[in-house]
């Protein structure tokens, strides 16, 4: 799978709800469902005012012409060893200049994202969700527990597929006592929003898929898992001390 179509099935479940991107869902559900991606998806993605720049700071700190090369969208949306390559003072500026939170948050909260980089944060997007996105957001739109679980990038292991439905089991987020953690593994029901049939015919029992927004976004190995798992854990510490 190419980047572009890679990262569109990222972009697509809060792209649904919009929370996200420009007005082009159906757009971006029939390249998803086709298979295959050409200029005018490019085009769309590039309209993510969060997610295109961080795409673009990962690409041009490791030498990337394209910030919708494969590895570079496994970096943001899964984690990857390109993430190492950007560094703290890259990372600041991109989330003081190009994102504006300077001028968007109090000192105090903005000291608090400083003060995470200075401790190993990096680009990936739970970071920007545990410690960024929970902080700004939608400004119409409180934060919940819920809302916080949805927005990351999680996993799941199948356990039965029944066409368009996914029983999954996956480590939900929990808050113990004012402090955010992964809990023990849940069964959900997930009802398929990308409806293609690579989808229907070649989803099976015991595979692992990424799950953002309720939605399932590509099959990923084994270690795909366990580098999401310890980036998650990473950036969860690190948000647990401004709680």
């Amino acid at each position: 799978m190419d980047g572009v179509l890679r990262c569109s099935r990222y972009a697509f479940g809060p792209n649904r709800l919009h929370y996200c991107g420009p007005d082009a869902n159906a757009e971006v559900s029939a390249y998803i469902q086709a298979g295959a991606s050409d200029p005018g998806l490019f085009s769309i993605l590039k309209q993510f005012h969060t997610m295109y720049p961080y795409l673009q700071m990962i690409a041009w700190a490791n030498g990337i012409a394209d910030p919708f090369h494969p590895r570079v969208v496994e970096a943001y949306w899964l984690g990857n060893n390109l993430l190492t390559g950007v560094s703290k003072q890259q990372l600041f500026l991109h989330l003081a200049e190009r994102l504006r939170l300077k001028r968007r948050l109090k000192p105090a909260e903005f000291d608090l994202i400083t003060k995470a980089i200075s401790q190993g944060a990096v680009p990936h997007h739970n970071f920007h969700v545990f410690g960024v996105w929970r902080r700004t957001g939608h400004e119409k739109r409180e934060h919940t527990l819920a809302s916080l679980d949805a927005c990351r990038v999680s996993w799941g292991k199948v356990k039965k597929v029944s066409g368009p439905v996914l029983i999954i089991e996956t480590p939900p987020l929990i808050l113990t006592e004012g402090k955010l953690s992964l809990g023990k593994p849940v069964v959900k029901k997930i009802t398929r929003q990308l409806e293609s049939y690579y989808d229907i015919e070649q989803i099976k029992a015991g595979e692992l898929l990424s799950l953002h927004w309720g939605v399932p976004c590509e099959v990923i190995t084994k270690k795909q898992a366990q580098i999401l798992k310890q980036l998650t854990l990473k950036h969860l510490a690190i948000a647990n001390q401004s709680l």
